[in-house]
Protein backbone atom coordinates (compact mmCIF):
# COMPACT_ATOMS: atom_id res chain seq x y z
CA UNK A 1 0.00 0.00 0.00
CA UNK A 2 1.44 3.28 -0.71
CA UNK A 3 2.20 5.54 2.30
CA UNK A 4 0.61 9.48 2.85
CA UNK A 5 3.82 11.09 0.79
CA UNK A 6 3.65 8.51 -2.17
CA UNK A 7 -0.40 9.60 -2.44
CA UNK A 8 0.49 13.38 -1.80
CA UNK A 9 2.70 13.19 -4.80
CA UNK A 10 -0.07 11.58 -7.12
CA UNK A 11 -2.46 14.67 -6.30
CA UNK A 12 -1.81 17.28 -9.40
CA UNK A 13 0.10 20.54 -8.17
CA UNK A 14 -2.18 22.61 -10.36
CA UNK A 15 -6.15 22.04 -11.09
CA UNK A 16 -7.10 23.83 -14.18
CA UNK A 17 -10.94 24.95 -14.91
CA UNK A 18 -11.89 26.23 -18.50
CA UNK A 19 -14.64 27.02 -20.47
CA UNK A 20 -14.43 23.41 -21.97
CA UNK A 21 -14.13 22.19 -18.45
CA UNK A 22 -15.90 24.51 -16.32
CA UNK A 23 -16.28 24.66 -12.25
CA UNK A 24 -18.29 22.07 -11.37
CA UNK A 25 -22.05 23.04 -10.33
CA UNK A 26 -23.64 20.78 -7.84
CA UNK A 27 -27.40 21.66 -5.85
CA UNK A 28 -27.88 22.46 -2.23
CA UNK A 29 -29.64 20.34 -1.16
CA UNK A 30 -31.03 20.45 2.75
CA UNK A 31 -29.96 18.01 5.54
CA UNK A 32 -30.82 14.66 5.23
CA UNK A 33 -31.84 15.22 1.20
CA UNK A 34 -30.41 12.57 -1.12
CA UNK A 35 -27.41 13.30 -3.26
CA UNK A 36 -29.16 14.27 -6.04
CA UNK A 37 -25.96 13.51 -9.75
CA UNK A 38 -28.02 15.53 -12.16
CA UNK A 39 -26.45 18.79 -13.13
CA UNK A 40 -28.64 21.86 -11.87
CA UNK A 41 -30.50 23.65 -15.02
CA UNK A 42 -29.52 27.01 -15.80
CA UNK A 43 -32.64 28.72 -14.05
CA UNK A 44 -31.81 27.30 -10.30
CA UNK A 45 -30.81 30.28 -8.16
CA UNK A 46 -26.82 30.54 -8.63
CA UNK A 47 -25.44 31.18 -5.04
CA UNK A 48 -21.50 31.52 -5.92
CA UNK A 49 -22.23 33.76 -8.73
CA UNK A 50 -24.59 36.20 -7.06
CA UNK A 51 -21.89 36.15 -3.41
CA UNK A 52 -19.18 37.12 -6.04
CA UNK A 53 -21.06 39.63 -7.20
CA UNK A 54 -21.92 40.93 -3.83
CA UNK A 55 -17.94 40.20 -2.39
CA UNK A 56 -17.13 42.50 -5.74
CA UNK A 57 -19.52 45.25 -4.76
CA UNK A 58 -18.62 44.80 -1.02
CA UNK A 59 -14.80 45.47 -1.99
CA UNK A 60 -15.64 48.34 -4.42
CA UNK A 61 -17.58 50.64 -1.57
CA UNK A 62 -15.65 49.40 1.40
CA UNK A 63 -12.48 51.95 1.86
CA UNK A 64 -11.13 48.78 3.99
CA UNK A 65 -11.46 46.15 1.42
CA UNK A 66 -10.61 48.13 -1.79
CA UNK A 67 -7.64 45.52 -1.68
CA UNK A 68 -9.74 42.53 -2.71
CA UNK A 69 -9.40 41.38 -6.15
CA UNK A 70 -12.57 39.18 -6.41
CA UNK A 71 -11.40 38.13 -9.71
CA UNK A 72 -8.79 36.13 -8.14
CA UNK A 73 -11.01 34.75 -5.29
CA UNK A 74 -12.99 31.51 -6.16
CA UNK A 75 -16.07 31.49 -4.21
CA UNK A 76 -17.78 27.68 -3.32
CA UNK A 77 -19.63 26.13 -1.52
CA UNK A 78 -19.55 23.16 1.12
CA UNK A 79 -22.59 21.18 2.18
CA UNK A 80 -23.66 21.76 5.95
CA UNK A 81 -23.82 18.54 7.87
CA UNK A 82 -26.74 19.66 9.46
CA UNK A 83 -29.76 22.28 9.80
CA UNK A 84 -28.40 23.74 13.56
CA UNK A 85 -27.95 27.15 12.97
CA UNK A 86 -24.26 26.83 14.74
CA UNK A 87 -21.44 25.77 13.57
CA UNK A 88 -19.09 26.85 10.55
CA UNK A 89 -20.62 29.56 8.23
CA UNK A 90 -18.08 30.35 5.77
CA UNK A 91 -13.91 30.46 5.47
CA UNK A 92 -11.48 31.94 3.33
CA UNK A 93 -8.79 29.79 2.29
CA UNK A 94 -5.07 31.53 1.67
CA UNK A 95 -3.38 29.95 -1.17
CA UNK A 96 0.26 31.05 -0.62
CA UNK A 97 2.12 31.03 2.97
CA UNK A 98 3.27 33.96 4.55
CA UNK A 99 4.23 36.98 2.73
CA UNK A 100 2.75 35.52 0.02
CA UNK A 101 5.70 33.01 -0.14
CA UNK A 102 4.57 29.81 -3.29
CA UNK A 103 6.81 27.32 -1.53
CA UNK A 104 7.67 26.76 2.60
CA UNK A 105 10.00 24.11 3.94
CA UNK A 106 9.16 22.34 7.29
CA UNK A 107 12.17 20.26 8.26
CA UNK A 108 13.94 18.74 5.49
CA UNK A 109 10.73 19.10 3.36
CA UNK A 110 9.57 21.44 1.42
CA UNK A 111 5.71 22.35 0.56
CA UNK A 112 3.19 23.96 -1.73
CA UNK A 113 -0.24 24.20 -1.89
CA UNK A 114 -2.06 23.38 -4.87
CA UNK A 115 -2.58 26.17 -7.09
CA UNK A 116 -6.29 26.52 -8.50
CA UNK A 117 -6.60 28.46 -12.05
CA UNK A 118 -9.98 29.56 -13.93
CA UNK A 119 -9.59 30.64 -17.11
CA UNK A 120 -6.23 30.93 -17.42
CA UNK A 121 -6.57 33.11 -14.52
CA UNK A 122 -4.71 31.80 -10.86
CA UNK A 123 -6.81 32.42 -8.46
CA UNK A 124 -4.98 33.50 -4.47
CA UNK A 125 -7.98 32.58 -2.17
CA UNK A 126 -10.66 30.05 -1.91
CA UNK A 127 -14.34 31.29 -0.34
CA UNK A 128 -16.33 28.87 0.69
CA UNK A 129 -19.64 29.37 2.40
CA UNK A 130 -21.42 26.50 4.15
CA UNK A 131 -24.97 25.58 2.94
CA UNK A 132 -27.77 25.64 3.44
CA UNK A 133 -26.70 27.22 7.35
CA UNK A 134 -25.00 30.32 6.10
CA UNK A 135 -28.61 31.27 4.20
CA UNK A 136 -30.63 30.64 7.06
CA UNK A 137 -29.05 32.99 9.67
CA UNK A 138 -30.54 36.72 9.67
CA UNK A 139 -29.73 39.35 7.21
CA UNK A 140 -27.59 41.29 9.17
CA UNK A 141 -25.44 38.45 10.45
CA UNK A 142 -24.69 37.28 6.75
CA UNK A 143 -23.24 40.22 5.82
CA UNK A 144 -21.17 40.34 8.55
CA UNK A 145 -19.89 36.76 8.14
CA UNK A 146 -19.56 38.03 4.29
CA UNK A 147 -17.26 41.05 5.53
CA UNK A 148 -15.54 39.02 8.36
CA UNK A 149 -13.88 36.49 5.86
CA UNK A 150 -12.89 39.43 3.28
CA UNK A 151 -10.95 41.15 5.98
CA UNK A 152 -8.92 37.85 6.61
CA UNK A 153 -7.84 38.69 3.25
CA UNK A 154 -3.69 40.27 3.34
CA UNK A 155 -4.08 43.92 2.42
CA UNK A 156 -1.06 43.29 0.08
CA UNK A 157 -3.21 40.51 -1.44
CA UNK A 158 -0.66 37.91 -1.79
CA UNK A 159 -2.29 34.72 -1.32
CA UNK A 160 -1.85 35.19 2.52
CA UNK A 161 -3.96 36.12 5.35
CA UNK A 162 -3.98 39.53 7.29
CA UNK A 163 -1.40 39.04 10.42
CA UNK A 164 -2.36 40.99 13.52
CA UNK A 165 0.08 41.83 15.81
CA UNK A 166 0.23 39.30 18.99
CA UNK A 167 -0.28 35.78 19.91
CA UNK A 168 -3.31 35.43 17.56
CA UNK A 169 -2.19 36.82 14.70
CA UNK A 170 -4.73 35.42 12.20
CA UNK A 171 -8.12 36.00 13.89
CA UNK A 172 -6.58 38.89 16.43
CA UNK A 173 -7.28 38.73 20.16
CA UNK A 174 -10.73 39.12 20.26
CA UNK A 175 -13.84 37.78 18.39
CA UNK A 176 -16.12 40.29 20.08
CA UNK A 177 -13.69 43.10 19.08
CA UNK A 178 -13.27 41.51 15.48
CA UNK A 179 -17.29 41.16 14.86
CA UNK A 180 -18.09 44.69 16.27
CA UNK A 181 -15.74 45.78 13.55
CA UNK A 182 -17.36 43.82 10.82
CA UNK A 183 -20.38 45.60 11.87
CA UNK A 184 -19.70 48.77 12.04
CA UNK A 185 -18.33 47.93 8.21
CA UNK A 186 -22.04 46.41 7.88
CA UNK A 187 -23.72 49.49 8.81
CA UNK A 188 -21.51 51.75 6.23
CA UNK A 189 -21.99 49.50 3.22
CA UNK A 190 -26.28 49.74 3.79
CA UNK A 191 -26.33 53.33 4.68
CA UNK A 192 -27.65 55.30 1.35
CA UNK A 193 -26.62 52.16 -0.81
CA UNK A 194 -28.14 52.81 -4.05
CA UNK A 195 -28.13 49.60 -5.40
CA UNK A 196 -30.04 47.64 -2.97
CA UNK A 197 -30.66 44.63 -5.23
CA UNK A 198 -26.77 43.56 -4.57
CA UNK A 199 -27.78 42.02 -0.98
CA UNK A 200 -31.21 41.35 -1.58
CA UNK A 201 -30.82 38.04 -1.74
CA UNK A 202 -29.11 37.78 1.17
CA UNK A 203 -32.68 38.69 3.21
CA UNK A 204 -34.01 35.12 1.93
CA UNK A 205 -33.34 32.14 3.27
CA UNK A 206 -32.57 28.84 1.51
CA UNK A 207 -36.29 27.84 1.64
CA UNK A 208 -37.61 30.80 -0.21
CA UNK A 209 -34.60 31.15 -2.93
CA UNK A 210 -35.20 27.21 -3.44
CA UNK A 211 -39.18 27.86 -4.21
CA UNK A 212 -38.81 30.88 -6.01
CA UNK A 213 -35.98 29.98 -8.61
CA UNK A 214 -36.26 25.31 -8.60
CA UNK A 215 -33.62 25.43 -6.65
CA UNK A 216 -30.21 26.68 -5.24
CA UNK A 217 -27.12 25.71 -6.76
CA UNK A 218 -23.30 26.72 -6.76
CA UNK A 219 -19.56 25.84 -7.79
CA UNK A 220 -17.64 23.12 -5.56
CA UNK A 221 -14.16 22.42 -5.73
CA UNK A 222 -11.79 20.54 -3.61
CA UNK A 223 -10.38 21.58 -0.57
CA UNK A 224 -6.65 22.48 -1.47
CA UNK A 225 -3.67 19.96 -0.78
CA UNK A 226 -0.54 20.89 0.85
CA UNK A 227 1.91 19.11 -0.86
CA UNK A 228 5.62 17.91 -0.90
CA UNK A 229 7.43 18.82 -3.94
CA UNK A 230 10.78 18.21 -2.89
CA UNK A 231 14.04 18.74 -0.51
CA UNK A 232 16.02 21.93 0.02
CA UNK A 233 19.35 19.28 -0.36
CA UNK A 234 17.43 18.00 -3.65
CA UNK A 235 17.10 21.34 -4.81
CA UNK A 236 20.67 22.27 -4.17
CA UNK A 237 22.15 19.33 -5.94
CA UNK A 238 19.52 20.01 -9.13
CA UNK A 239 20.98 23.89 -9.35
CA UNK A 240 24.76 22.90 -8.97
CA UNK A 241 23.77 20.55 -12.01
CA UNK A 242 22.75 23.21 -13.49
Amino acid sequence: MPDARNRSRALPLELHWTAAQPLPARWVLPDGARARTDAPPAEAFDFTARMGALCADVSARCEALRHVHMPRVLVTFTPSRNRSRYGLQARVTPLRFRDGALVRRHGRTEYQVQRYFVNGREMLYVLTFCLPRFLDQPFREKLVTVLHELYHVSPRFDGDLRRHEGRYEVHSHSKREYDAQMGELVDDYLAEHPEPGAFEFLRATYRDLASAHGGVKGAVVPRPKLLPVGTEPARAAARKRD
